[in-house]
This record gives C-alpha cells, structure tokens and sequence, in this order.
C-alpha cells in the first residue's frame, strides 16, 4: 500500500510539473507571438512614412537597420538577465516597451525619432523575447524534447511576425499607419496579465556562475571556431530573412504593380508556412545533424531568392504561392538547428552564446535592409540585393558543412551530450521540471 500510495504521490508530481512546463510555454508564446508582431510592422511604413513624411527609404532604412541591429544585440544581455531577474520580469519588460515604443512612434515629425522609439525602444523589447527567449524556456523547463520546443516557440514568433500582417495592412489602408501602431501597443498591455500569470522559472534551477554575464560568456565563446562559423552563418540568416523578406518583399511587389494587401498576404502565406517548417526543423534536429539540414536550408533557400525577381508581378498567381510555400519552410528553420549546435559546443552558455549568435543575425539582417534602400534608391528596382542575398546563402551552406563535432578542452566544459535520438543531458543537474 505504502508503495502504491508513493508512487501514485510520484505520478500526480510528475503530472503537475508537465503542466506548469506546458503552462510556461504557453505564456512564454503568447509574448514571443505579441512581440513578435513588430519585427514586420516596419516594412509596411515604408510607403506610408515616405508619402506622409516626405522621408526617404535609406531613412526609414536606417530605423530597420538601429531596430534589427538593438534586438540582436540586447538577446544575450536578456539570456543573463533572465538569470539574475527571472524570465517573468524581463518578458514582462519587453512588453512594456514595445508598446511604449509603438505609441510613442505616432508623435513623430523627424527621422531620428524613428531611429529612437522603432529603433532603439521596439528593438530592445523585441530583442529580449527573440528566440533567445526560447531557448531559455526550452532549456529550462524542458529535456527530452528541447529541439521541438524550440521549434514550437520560434514558430510562435513568426506567427506573430506575419499574421498581423494583413490586418495591419487593412488598417493601414483603411486608416492610417498611426492607428496600426496604436494597435500593436494595445496589444501588448492586453498580452501583459496573462504573461505575468503564466511564465516562471522552475523552483529550483541550478545555474552555472559562469553563464550570468553575457561578456565574460562572449569572451570564452569568441575563442572557439565554432562560434564564428555559426554567427556568420546566422548572419546570412538574417539578410536572407529579415534583411530582405519582412523588410523590402512588400515594397518591391509594390514596385511592379502588386496591391500592399496582396503583398502582406504573400508574406502571411510564409508566416503559415513557417510554422510547420520551423516545428518539422525542431523535430528533425532532434534526429539528425544540424549541420547538413542547415546546408540544406540554406542551400534551397538561395535557389528560392535568385528565382525572385522573375516571379514577381502585378497579381499574385500559381509560382508566387509556391515560392511563398516553399521559402516559408525555409524561413526559420534554421533556428532548432542553430541552437542545437551551441548546446552541442557551449553546453552551460548555450542560451547566452546563441544570443551572440543571434545578433550576428540581426547585423546581418540590418545591414541588408539599409542596403536594400540603397539599392532601391540607386537603381530603382531590388533585382541586385536578391541575388546577392542569394549568392550569401550558397556560400553559408558550404560554411555551416565545417562546423565540426564538440571537442577538447571547452567541449569537455559544457557537460552537454546527446543520445542516440537526440535527447540532451541537462548540462547541470536540477531539480526542474522537464517534459
């Protein structure tokens, strides 16, 4: 009876934890979804602030390149942070000021306020819930399954990068581009409750001292070849991605005819897309070497941006949807995978190394979206940044074939391993909770 009785006590413990671990997530996608709305606002203002305004599109590139720019670089001071204040407090932080930064951003009657409140204040709330955030949650709270909810969380993100998007266009075309960002701030106060209710750390999580300081982190990681293989790979990432998709696509199937509602709903159709690429990706990191999947995603990706500027036209037909379908598949996969490869090299300071990581992304992605306006402003179309983005993803598919497997002195420090189906040893023994 005393043992039945222990392991039915054992049972509803083990259930409770898979429940809060679940709940966490939740929450944890509900800010990841909220925020992650704002990555794509941007290239819908182009037109308008330009037309409003009178601003140039290098100037509204050059708010993109300081917002991209300050999300990749606040990801790994927020990985440390959720260390020191818990990832409650920074989540709901976040909150706080992207929708300070969107109401703020219907003041504005100069360039440089753009670059201040979308640039500075979106891109910090932005940053601290980007898929750092979820590498957090999934090491945390979860083990077995760490590479799905990666990927489970990542396509969180990207469904709130694009399925605002066509209601943000229907606003702003119905209204005004002001009346969009009051809608992004008010969504934001209204996710803040259910954020602050939900997210926790677990009880007791044993934290290595080393990983509580992101710089101190940077300088072992920046040491390691690994590291600088995976930020430049990352790099391209973004300038594949957010660079030229979430940034130009609208404004260039503009150029050749194509309604901006067609155009965001194009780029919700990748949003959809992405969802079942980004989860498909987590479960297959869990199977297979990320390595050579990100070769391939990279790989396929490239082919999809030089075939671009022959499919766009003024109205969207058979070969749009399908370049849509298939570049939505590849979008973010590479996120479980890249995460994956810092656990494999980094153990303990994965999530605070893939925050240096991802701001690699999001230079790589700032960089091209400043050059895109360039580009647009020079020539007048988008046809060179497509296919020198293009040129950029063959060249990280070879790249990320280097990485080699974890070894010596620093891969014998992070205490990390992986079975023979993936699953990863915790890198500290705790008490959490994993699913």
């Amino acid at each position: 009876m005393e043992i039945s009785r222990r392991a039915s006590a054992r049972s509803g413990t083990e259930t409770s934890s898979k429940n809060r671990a679940w709940g966490v997530a939740a929450g944890a996608a509900l800010a990841i979804v909220v925020a992650g709305a704002f990555s794509t606002l941007a290239g819908l203002l182009v037109g308008p602030l330009h037309d409003d305004l009178g601003w140039s599109r290098s100037a509204v590139g050059l708010g993109a390149l300081v917002n991209m720019v300050v999300y990749g670089a606040t990801a790994p001071f927020a990985a440390a942070l959720m260390d020191r204040l818990g990832m409650r407090r920074v989540a709901a932080g976040a909150l706080l000021l992207v929708g300070t930064g969107a109401a703020l951003t219907t003041t504005m009657t100069s360039p440089w306020q753009f670059v201040l409140y979308w640039g500075v204040l979106v891109g910090l709330g932005t940053g601290a819930t980007a898929t750092t955030f979820a590498a957090t949650v999934s090491e945390r709270w979860f083990t077995a399954r760490r590479g799905l909810i990666t990927g489970l969380l990542t396509a969180a993100s990207v469904v709130g990068q694009f399925a605002f998007l066509p209601v943000m266009s229907w606003i702003i075309d119905a209204y005004e581009w002001r009346t969009a960002a009051y809608v992004l701030a008010g969504a934001a106060v209204l996710a803040l409750p259910a954020v602050w209710a939900s997210v926790r750390d677990p009880e007791a999580t044993a934290k290595d001292p080393r990983a509580a300081a992101a710089l101190p982190v940077l300088g072992r990681a920046a040491r390691t070849a690994p590291f600088w293989l995976l930020v430049g790979t990352f790099a391209v990432c973004g300038a594949s991605t957010n660079g030229v998709m979430w940034t130009h696509f609208a404004p260039a199937a503009h150029d050749h005819g194509m309604a901006v509602t067609a155009a965001a709903s194009l780029l919700s159709v990748i949003g959809l897309c992405n969802v079942a690429g980004t989860v498909g990706s987590g479960w297959a990191t869990d199977r297979f070497d990320p390595r050579r999947l990100l070769s391939a995603y990279y790989a396929l990706r490239g082919l999809t941006l030089f075939a671009l500027p022959l499919l766009l036209t003024a109205t969207v037909d058979v070969p749009l949807v399908a370049f849509a379908v298939l570049f939505g598949l590849l979008d973010v996969a590479t996120v479980p995978p890249t995460v994956a490869l810092c656990r494999t090299h980094f153990g303990a300071d994965a999530p605070v190394v893939f925050g240096w990581v991802s701001a690699g992304h999001q230079v790589g992605a700032g960089a091209v979206a400043f050059a895109g306006g360039v580009a647009r402003d020079a020539f007048g179309a988008y046809d060179v940044m497509w296919v020198g983005v293009g040129v950029l993803c063959a060249v990280a598919s070879l790249t990320v074939l280097t990485v080699r497997g974890a070894r010596g002195a620093h891969a014998g420090s992070a205490q990390s391993a992986r079975s023979p189906r993936g699953a990863d040893i915790p890198y500290a023994p705790s008490n959490r909770d994993t699913v």
